[in-house]
C-alpha cells in the first residue's frame, strides 16, 4: 500500500498545483475584470468631461470668449494629465494632420498613427468635438489592456514554475535512484568476490588431482572460463558509477569474441552470422569491459526471444564519423507499443527478470560511451534489430 501510494505521489502534486493554478488565474481574473470596468469607467469619465465642457461653452455663447478661453485652458489641463488614455486629436487643417497622445511611444509615427485613427473610426465610436477644432477619437487604455493580457502572463509564469518545478523532482528522483542502483551493484561485486574466489580454488584442485583425464579437464577449462566470466561481471558491477577509461578497439575483433563466448553456451540450433575478427580494421573508442557486457546483453535477449532455434546476426557500417553496429535475431519481435518501453527501468515482457538489463544496456552506451541505442527494427514473429552507434576512434592508435 505504501508503495502505491508513494508512486502516485507526483501526480497528487500535478492535480493539487494544476487546482491552485486554475483557482489563482481564476481569483486573479476577477480582480482583473474589476479593475478593467473601474478604468473603462475612468475613461467614459475622461470623455464626458470634455464633452460637458464642449457643451458648457456652447451653452455660454459662442461669443463668449472667456467662458471659451476657460473652457478650453480646463480641457487642455485634463489632456495633459492624461498619462494612461491613448488619444488622436485630428486637427483641422486637412493634409492629415494628427497630434497623438500615449499611443506606445510612436507620436512621431504619422503612418502608423493615422493607421490607428482610421481603425478607431471604422470600430464606430464616436469622437469628442474639441471647440478649438478638430475631434478627439480615444482608445483602449493601457492599464485595461495590460489587466485582460496580466491572467495569461500569470499562467504562463505558474505554468513554467510547475513544469520546472516537476522536472526538478523528477531529476532528484532519478539521481536518487541512480545512488541505490550503483550502492546495490557494489555490494553484489563484493558478496560475489567470496564465492568466486572459492569456486576458482577448487578448479585449481580438480586440476591437480585429475590432471590425466582428458575429458574432465576439458570440463574444467570451461569452468575455468565461466568462473573468470563471473569475476568479469562482479569487475563490471564494482566499476558501476565511476567514470569508465576508453580505449581504441577494434570493433570486429571485440564483436568476435563476444560471440564466441556465447556461441558455445546458445543452443545448438541457433546460429551465429557475424564479421570475424579479420574483416578489416575499425576502431571504436570503449572501456571492453562494459561494452562486452552490452552485447552479452542484447544475445541474451535475443536467445530468450527465439525459443531454442533460429538465428543471430550482426552487422557494421561506418557513415559520417560514426560506427553502426546492429545486430539482429529472428526471435518473437516487440510490439510498436512497447518498442519505446524496453529501455525503461523495470519494464519487461518475461516473466522472471528485473527488467534492468536494457536499462544499464543504455545507461552504458549513451553515458559512458556519447553513444547511441535503439530500437531499429521489430516485427513480431518475425524478430528485432538493435542498432549502437558509437563515434569512430583514431585507427593509429588502437
Amino acid at each position: 500500500m505504501r508503495s502505491l501510494l508513494s508512486s502516485r505521489w507526483p501526480l497528487y502534486l500535478a492535480v493539487i498545483g494544476l487546482v491552485i493554478v486554475i483557482a489563482s488565474v481564476w481569483y486573479t481574473n476577477r480582480l482583473a475584470n474589476q479593475l478593467s470596468v473601474i478604468e473603462e469607467n475612468y475613461v467614459r469619465f475622461y470623455e464626458t468631461s470634455i464633452r460637458d465642457l464642449n457643451d458648457l461653452g456652447d451653452d455660454a455663447g459662442t461669443f463668449d470668449l472667456d467662458v471659451l478661453n476657460q473652457d478650453v485652458a480646463i480641457q487642455q489641463e485634463i489632456i495633459q494629465n492624461n498619462t494612461t488614455i491613448p488619444a488622436i486629436w485630428a486637427l483641422p487643417g486637412g493634409g492629415g494632420y494628427v497630434e497623438a497622445i500615449n499611443w506606445d511611444g510612436r507620436e512621431g509615427d504619422t503612418a502608423y498613427i493615422l493607421q490607428q485613427l482610421e481603425d478607431l473610426k471604422a470600430n464606430g465610436k464616436p469622437p469628442v468635438v474639441m471647440p478649438v477644432g478638430g475631434l478627439m477619437y480615444f482608445g483602449t487604455s493601457n492599464l485595461i489592456r495590460k489587466l485582460r493580457l496580466f491572467p495569461y502572463i500569470q499562467f504562463a509564469l505558474i505554468g513554467t514554475f510547475l513544469v520546472v518545478g516537476i522536472f526538478g523532482i523528477n531529476q532528484a528522483r532519478r539521481a536518487e535512484q541512480n545512488r541505490v542502483w550503483v550502492g546495490l551493484a557494489k555490494e553484489t561485486a563484493h558478496q560475489l568476490g567470496t564465492p568466486i574466489s572459492a569456486i576458482m580454488g577448487w578448479v585449481e584442485h580438480l586440476n591437480l588431482l585429475y590432471a590425466d583425464d582428458q575429458d574432465l579437464m576439458e570440463v574444467s577449462s570451461e569452468l575455468h572460463k565461466d568462473v573468470e566470466r563471473l569475476e568479469m561481471v562482479a569487475n563490471r558491477f564494482s566499476k558501476i558509477g565511476a567514470t569508465p577509461e576508453l580505449q581504441p578497439v577494434n570493433i570486429y575483433a571485440e564483436l568476435d569474441a563476444c560471440r564466441a563466448y556465447m556461441e558455445k553456451r546458445a543452443p545448438r540450433r541457433v546460429t551465429f552470422d557475424f564479421p570475424s575478427a579479420a574483416t578489416g580494421q575499425l576502431s571504436v573508442a570503449i572501456n571492453p569491459l562494459l561494452f562486452d557486457w552490452v552485447i552479452e546483453n542484447l544475445l541474451r535477449n535475443a536467445l530468450d526471444a527465439m525459443d531454442g532455434q533460429g538465428q543471430i546476426s550482426s552487422t557494421v557500417t561506418e557513415r559520417d564519423g560514426k560506427v553502426i553496429i546492429d545486430i539482429s535475431d529472428t526471435g518473437k519481435g516487440i510490439s510498436s507499443r512497447n518498442q519505446r518501453r524496453v529501455f525503461d527501468p523495470g519494464f519487461t515482457t518475461k516473466k522472471r527478470g528485473w527488467g534492468l538489463g536494457l536499462s544499464l544496456v543504455r545507461r552504458i552506451v549513451e553515458e559512458y560511451h556519447r553513444g547511441r541505442i535503439t530500437v531499429a527494427h521489430s516485427e513480431l514473429g518475425k524478430g528485432t534489430t538493435f542498432r549502437i552507434t558509437l563515434p569512430k576512434a583514431d585507427p593509429t592508435h588502437a
